[in-house]
């Protein structure tokens, strides 16, 4: 298997709707790379793009070595998996899963061995002999995983398959999907705007608005060091919180408080200053180098309590302890944990390269 690699993307749509902006990325065999963001950004136009569905105004696309962008959509081998499930009613499991082979005049053998396989990797077959109609829509959803899996593709696009499902069984899908991509040897390109799914089931996570990829990275390094403040406040949940204030020698002054800025730090006079939910320390009694603050509202959650909390002028969440928490609590949070951002929404690192920061 070979990498599948996009240069500079650009979709124009004929009303001047511009999709992709410049999209570059590369899918490796074995890997997931999800495409995160809200509606609209462009993440579902750059699936249909890769599988011959939409042209691209310009850039290319390569598998391996070889220029992909001239191959009709039936010589790509890509195996696309729909948020509508697409089966057919009329037809059994089975022939659903084997249409495909058929159209492509695998041999009968093959073609039931394949389907057979599939079945059993995904738990469906003891349902081989039944219709659509008479499945859940989990196991629809399976179904529709197979037929794209039994084509042993070049790779697989999956755009929001889980998007029909409610949250309890979208939940064991995730736990599903993660298994079944560490057996394929195809690289994934998964499409959602739910970062629970992105967060879990990737490798890679590209987050992309209005036609650009912002960031791409492992979620884990996404999440601790986003590039920019559009990333930082969509990739997290609860969501980070975010003051804006300028900066008076060494100390940005806030709504919700006055914050030494690191040395080193570049950005100009007006900044954001982030820090995340679960990084911020709470109590009952005073805390040195802390703010008392007002609760105004506690939500349980089970394990933790989310806490949303006024500082001065400004707001910020906390998760805290799951317990009753007084009027005026105290709160704190490790200089290193906050995030700083220029007034372009940059990141901003202390000790960056002209002290400006890195992307």
């Amino acid at each position: 298997m070979a990498d599948l690699t996009g240069h500079d993307l650009v979709k124009v749509f004929p009303d001047g709707t511009r999709a992709l902006d410049g999209v570059s990325f590369t899918a490796r065999p074995s890997r997931v790379l999800t495409l995160l963001g809200p509606s609209g950004c462009g993440k579902s136009t750059l699936l249909r793009v890769i599988a011959g569905l939409e042209r691209a105004t310009s850039g290319t696309l390569r598998f391996g070595e070889a220029p992909f962008d001239e191959l009709p959509p039936g010589r790509r081998e890509v195996g696309f998996v729909f948020q509508n499930y697409a089966l057919y009613p009329h037809l059994t499991i089975a022939d659903n899963l084997g249409l495909a082979l058929e159209v492509r005049r695998v041999p009968r053998g093959e073609r039931e061995r394949r389907v057979r396989e599939t079945a059993e990797m995904l738990g469906i077959a003891p349902l081989l002999g039944r219709r659509p109609a008479q499945l859940s829509g989990g196991q629809q959803q399976r179904v529709a995983l197979g037929r794209a899996l039994v084509r042993r593709p070049r790779f697989y696009l999956l755009d929001e398959p889980l998007s029909n499902l409610d949250a309890l069984l979208r939940e064991g899908m995730r736990a599903e999907l993660k298994s079944l991509f560490g057996r394929v040897e195809s690289a994934v390109i998964y499409v959602t705007h739910d970062q629970a799914e992105a967060m879990s089931l990737s490798h890679e996570v590209a987050v992309m608005r209005a036609g650009r990829i912002l960031q791409c990275a492992p979620p884990l390094a996404l999440y601790a060091r986003p590039a920019d403040l559009f990333v930082a406040t969509f990739v997290g949940s609860p969501r980070m919180t975010v003051w804006r204030g300028r900066r008076d020698g060494s100390m940005l002054h806030t709504e919700g408080a006055a914050l030494a800025t690191p040395a080193g730090l570049g950005g100009g006079d007006q900044l954001d200053v982030g820090i995340r939910p679960e990084d911020v320390e709470v109590s009952d009694r005073p805390l040195p180098g802390g703010w008392q603050a007002t609760l105004e509202v506690s939500e349980p959650l089970g394990a933790r309590t989310l806490l949303t909390l006024r500082i001065g002028g400004a707001t910020a969440r906390a998760m805290a302890e799951p317990r009753e928490w007084p009027a005026r609590p105290w709160v704190r949070w490790p200089a290193d944990r906050l995030h700083w951002f220029d007034a372009s929404g940059r990141r901003l690192d202390p000790g960056g390269p002209g002290g400006s920061g890195n992307r």
